[in-house]
């Protein structure tokens, strides 16, 4: 584990926000179980909450596929929880998840969708360094909105869901403390007043993304 990891877990302490601009508060229920149906696969349940409306959640059941289950070193959240919960935010990214106040269990398929065979790594999409200021400012304000914090932003999950790297991340945030919008203390950043004062765009950027994805969702139902 990282050593300027958040103690006592990392989904349940960190918010990850998708490249559409939706903060996501995900809690996941380790560890993967054998499914109760006498099928050969295990099961991870989890609930995908938006940290920016309240209620409104997916509950889910991450089901692993043989393939991941070969190629991962363990299924232990060491090894299992950052692509899980990257696989989980692609699937809110591509408008698969629906958020509603009482939803049923929703499953995920955790396969090789997002593994790269070729190069033997994980593959949820290149972001470019205007889309990653983007992402670590957003992060840092939800961070702060929701538990007036800072943010991780030298989070190896984060690093893999854009196919960066953690010190490229870091040299992102260093370029928005330059622009005085967020404040770094080793590999954690909080926001500034700069910041906070593009409360209402970064809130319309999450409710714009929203919006896109109850309709997608309502056109599917007819």
């Amino acid at each position: 584990m990282d050593p300027q990891a958040p103690a006592g877990g990392n989904s349940r302490r960190q918010i990850y926000v998708t490249l559409t601009g939706l903060p996501l508060s995900i809690h996941l229920e380790w560890p993967f179980r054998k499914a109760t149906s006498g099928a050969d696969f295990f099961v991870l349940h989890g609930d995908v909450r938006l940290a920016n409306v309240e209620k409104l959640h997916a509950p889910v059941a991450i089901n692993l596929s043989a393939t991941v289950r070969e190629v991962l070193p363990s299924l232990e959240p060491e090894h299992a929880e950052g692509p899980v919960i990257n696989t989980l935010r692609k699937e809110v990214d591509r408008r698969q998840l629906e958020f509603l106040k009482s939803g049923k269990l929703v499953p995920v398929h955790f396969s090789s969708r997002h593994w790269h065979f070729g190069h033997n790594k994980w593959v949820f999409g290149k972001a470019s360094d205007r889309d990653l200021e983007q992402l670590v400012a957003r992060k840092v304000y939800w961070q702060w909105e929701a538990t007036a914090g800072p943010a991780w932003v030298g989070d190896p999950t984060e690093a893999l869901y854009v196919e960066s790297s953690t010190a490229h991340l870091l040299e992102i945030a260093r370029e928005l403390e330059k622009q005085g919008l967020v404040r770094l203390a080793g590999a954690f950043a909080t926001a500034s007043p700069a910041l906070l004062a593009q409360a209402e765009k970064i809130a319309g950027d999450a409710g714009l993304a929203l919006e896109e994805l109850e309709k997608k969702h309502a056109f599917e139902r007819g």
